[in-house]
């Protein structure tokens, strides 16, 4: 059956489904950023792009028999993928040099502000005063988190910022992808792209220690929380295509925060880390300036529809 269209108006029975459906896939990432993050000091960077590409794409193509595996908008695709090999490894980089769990989900809770500025030039979308004096709020949030001597004021968090620009940017070109391509597609390709990465990061980790020094063939158990690493990924970005496309993007726009509550659980438990007070107080202002946006988002909607229907 045909994907529907990524953000198109859906009934409330398929938007609740949407809703579910994508709910799972941010629980199922969040382990996932777990199950790496634990592997990490093992595989190093290079080891963690491989076995994510490998797993993931194997498990992409076992769950769709092969069906549907090849691209249309080819070109985009690839840039997609690439764009997210990118801002994977930073990722990798940071939580390898020690940086938290909820630390870095709290950096990134700015993505879906800056989604909002970006769709400007990439989509053509209008940004009243409201959704920019909400951003300027949700980056005055992200100045708290920063403020210097603080526990996040150092040269990790810059990259891990550069990496959430790139993550915007991917999650704007997952919207425009869905019009030509299925979940199947998206999600395969871009576990795919990991695997040159990968192999290009090998040399690397000779000379620059922070990405640590792979252990291709671990442990038996290694071996499994690697495999569950890369096919849950895999998992999870097929569950995100479907969602957004039974439901619109302002629908689930909160849902990007939820890994931030995740993250300071697990990362507690099974890290033993604690945020500091000024992370949380920033990253509650940046959470509610996105969901200000949401809420204006839905308003600007609603207004048009009754437009339309006057006008008809």
């Amino acid at each position: 059956m045909a994907e529907p269209p990524l953000g198109r108006s859906t009934s409330g029975e398929a938007a609740v489904r949407g809703l579910a459906i994508a709910l799972t896939g941010f629980v199922i990432i969040t382990l996932a950023d777990v199950a790496v993050k634990y592997a990490l000091p093992t595989v190093g960077v290079a080891g963690a792009l491989l076995w994510r590409g490998l797993a993931g794409g194997l498990s992409v193509a076992i769950l769709s028999r092969g069906r549907g595996l090849m691209p249309r908008n080819t070109k985009l695709i690839l840039a997609r993928s690439a764009l997210h090999c990118c801002t994977a490894i930073p990722w990798y980089i940071i939580w390898m040099s020690g940086y938290g769990l909820a630390d870095s989900y709290a950096i990134a809770a700015v993505a879906p502000l800056l989604m909002t500025l970006l769709a400007i030039p990439m989509l053509g979308e209008r940004v009243g005063w409201r959704r920019w004096s909400s951003c300027g709020v949700g980056f005055l949030g992200v100045l708290v988190m920063l403020q210097p001597g603080g526990d996040l004021w150092r040269w990790e968090t810059g990259l891990l910022l550069l990496a959430v620009c790139g993550m915007a940017v991917s999650r704007i070109w997952t919207r425009v992808l869905a019009a030509t391509d299925t979940p199947t597609t998206i999600a395969f390709w871009l576990m795919l792209m990991h695997v040159p990465f990968g192999l290009a990061a090998l040399p690397i980790s000779a000379f620059w220690p922070a990405t640590g020094q792979p252990d291709l063939f671990p442990s038996f158990n290694m071996f499994l929380l690697l495999c569950f690493f890369g096919a849950s990924n895999a998992i999870a970005h097929m569950l995100f295509s479907r969602g957004y496309a039974l439901a619109s993007v302002a629908t689930l726009a909160p849902l990007e925060y939820t890994p931030l509550l995740w993250g300071f659980a697990l990362g507690f438990f099974i890290f033993g880390e604690i945020p500091a007070w000024s992370t949380l107080g920033g990253a509650a202002i940046v959470i509610c300036a996105g969901i200000y946006n949401v809420h204006r988002e839905r308003v600007r909607r609603a207004e048009e529809r009754a437009k339309r229907g006057a006008a008809a």
